[in-house]
């Protein structure tokens, strides 16, 4: 008698797991979270109290920067984050969350990037609900946003924005520059970002732990990859997505990648509609210039 009542529990058990385990899974995520609306102060003093919240939670700011008048993005990163980012292949993507503060009209934007969201895009190993709920204890929330109807975790971590295209994997078409040593790619990237080649420049570094691998944020000013042409076009909406930017440069091992831009942009404004206004056709040339603003920066290595 006992051993059954034992099963009994054993599989009901088992049965609200699976139940719970699935409705997670389905759970609708969006790339973004809007934050508390500040209760006063202009752009920067509400930048300074965002970094003086964010440090409260034990974030580390490892870089800001202004992509364009009346916006500030703030990167963060956290042992939790990096702990996670050495567990997953090309982690690095994962090391950071991005916060802005952006001026709209009289009003002042507080946002974020939604790590679960970002970590089943980037294929990472938690989910990082631990990230997210500090992020949400130092910032507030009202709402996600940046999707009507969101994207499941299953769905994120095999997206592509439509056929053809690029996924997080497309490692191919993600190389920026081979170098002999992991040293020498990291070296190259530093200098070529201190130049400034291209209109490129740093933002921010973060470093795996126990891996060689390290995450650049990079300012792009020049061309039709800019932040603020790009940014211009598609972050057309009464809550601004700021919080997309800046673009990454990673260095594993001997190589340097990034993001495909069709893949890039596309997990930050999964709705965009192909033609049309404010659309992926109006930025059309923009996934080739920023790859070859990123291959210029990194040039003395073997290009892509």
């Amino acid at each position: 008698m006992k051993l059954r009542m034992f099963m009994g529990v054993f599989l009901a058990g088992l049965a609200l797991f699976a139940v719970t385990a699935s409705a997670r899974a389905e759970e609708k995520l969006k790339p973004f979270i809007l934050g508390a609306e500040p209760k006063q102060g202009d752009l920067a003093q509400v930048v300074a109290a965002t970094k003086a919240a964010l440090l409260g939670q034990g974030f580390e700011v490892v870089g800001s920067y202004s992509p364009y008048p009346n916006a500030e993005v703030i990167v963060v990163t956290s042992e939790a984050l990096k702990a996670n980012a050495a567990k997953s292949d090309f982690g690095g993507y994962g090391a950071i969350q991005r916060v802005a503060v952006t001026k709209v009209k009289d009003k002042i934007q507080v946002s974020y990037t939604n790590p679960p969201y970002m970590a089943a895009a980037y294929r990472m190993q938690g989910n990082l609900m631990d990230v997210k709920a500090k992020l949400e204890a130092a910032l507030g929330k009202q709402q996600e946003f940046g999707s009507a109807k969101g994207l499941t975790e299953k769905e994120l971590r095999k997206y592509h924005y439509t056929f053809g295209m690029e996924y997080f994997d497309s490692l191919g078409k993600n190389e920026l520059a081979e170098f002999k040593t992991y040293q020498e790619a990291v070296a190259a990237v530093e200098a070529g970002l201190a130049a400034g080649k291209a209109g490129v420049t740093k933002v921010y570094r973060a470093d795996i732990p126990g891996k060689e691998e390290a995450v650049f944020g990079v300012a792009i000013t020049k061309g039709k990859g800019a932040d603020k042409y790009i940014m211009d076009y598609i972050d057309f909406n009464d809550i601004k997505s700021t919080a997309h930017l800046p673009y990454e440069i990673l260095v594993s091992g001997n190589k340097v990648y990034h993001l495909y831009a069709r893949f890039r942009i596309a997990i930050s404004f999964p709705d965009l509609s192909m033609m049309g206004s404010n659309s992926f056709m109006s930025i059309m040339s923009a996934p080739g210039a920023i790859k070859d603003s990123l291959i210029e920066t990194v040039s003395s290595g073997e290009k892509k």
